[in-house]
């Protein structure tokens, strides 16, 4: 099989994959209700999350370049920012042929030859910086949720944030020692992104006059967003629903209301990503800091 047809059978099983999960979502719940609480929602509260969820990925991109600094590759910020939302359009408009990821690894290991080993390693530290501030958030959530069968393990969920944070490191210091000089800043930028995050979706909740059983709902967000990273599904479509719609229910939530955050929250990700085709036609000049 060649490199062609490679592609194109992972961006087809990733489309019928998402097809399925799509139509077994609307097979389980009352589509009409999920589109009279899109309705419904209110504007004023939209606006913030669409900013908040930009800032995040502001954020993110600095975090991207702190890794990139590590391997000798010293972006200037505007050329990272660029990359980072071309980047953010390729994962989720190109799908299984070229990945975001997988672009600005190839554009930065060639125009700055720093080792693809070494490309590939801050790519995945970046992603992987990211999931541990969503498990640790995710911890502390759970600690909060009054569910009677989360409570049982409220004492796990407070160990494993010490442990998670230590493994991480140790893992970053036996096998990436070349970017350990990131790992503190990195974890810092993690927190505010995930933070930002939660705010936006403490917004959406709002628009939808969500008051009760917000904890659960950003717990279950989470959960979606850890779900979401496994590339079966194009740009995480119909996974995060799932995570959602089975997370609703083991929480006592109203399911329709569950699918659409998830939905306003895609929707809200693909309007920012959009933005990245500008520089699809017009490729990124990336510049270095001076010495």
């Amino acid at each position: 099989m060649t490199e062609k047809q490679r592609k194109l059978l992972t961006t087809t099983l990733k489309i019928v994959v998402s097809a399925l999960l799509i139509y077994f979502i609307f097979t389980k719940i009352n589509f009409e209700n999920v589109l009279k609480a899109l309705k419904q929602a209110k504007p004023g509260y939209l606006l913030p999350a669409v900013v908040l969820f930009v800032f995040s990925k502001i954020l993110n991109s600095f975090r991207l370049n702190l890794y990139f600094h590590t391997i000798g590759v010293k972006l200037t910020q505007p050329s990272n920012l660029k990359l980072y939302l071309l980047g953010m359009f390729y994962n989720l408009f190109l799908p299984g042929g070229i990945g975001g990821d997988a672009y600005k690894g190839y554009v930065i290991q060639k125009k700055y030859q720093s080792g693809t080993k070494k490309v590939i390693s801050v790519l995945l530290l970046d992603r992987l910086s990211g999931m541990l501030l969503i498990f640790i958030y995710a911890c502390i959530l759970a600690i909060l949720l009054q569910n009677q069968i989360i409570e049982k393990y409220a004492l796990f969920f407070l160990v494993a944030i010490p442990i998670s944070v230590f493994v991480f490191w140790f893992l970053n210091k036996r096998f990436f020692d070349f970017a350990l000089s990131a790992f503190w800043g990195a974890f810092g930028y993690s927190a505010f992104i995930q933070a930002t995050q939660l705010l936006a979706v403490v917004c959406i909740l709002k628009s939808l006059s969500i008051t009760l059983n917000e904890i659960a709902y950003l717990f279950v967000f989470l959960v979606s967003s850890i779900v979401s990273v496994v590339p079966l599904t194009i740009g995480g479509i119909g996974s995060r629903e799932v995570t959602f719609l089975y997370g609703s229910k083991w929480l006592a939530l109203n399911s329709d209301t569950s699918i659409a955050i998830s939905m306003i929250f895609f929707l809200i990700t693909a309007l920012v990503s959009l933005f990245g085709i500008i520089y699809h036609f017009r490729k990124p000049e990336l510049k270095l800091l001076p010495n």
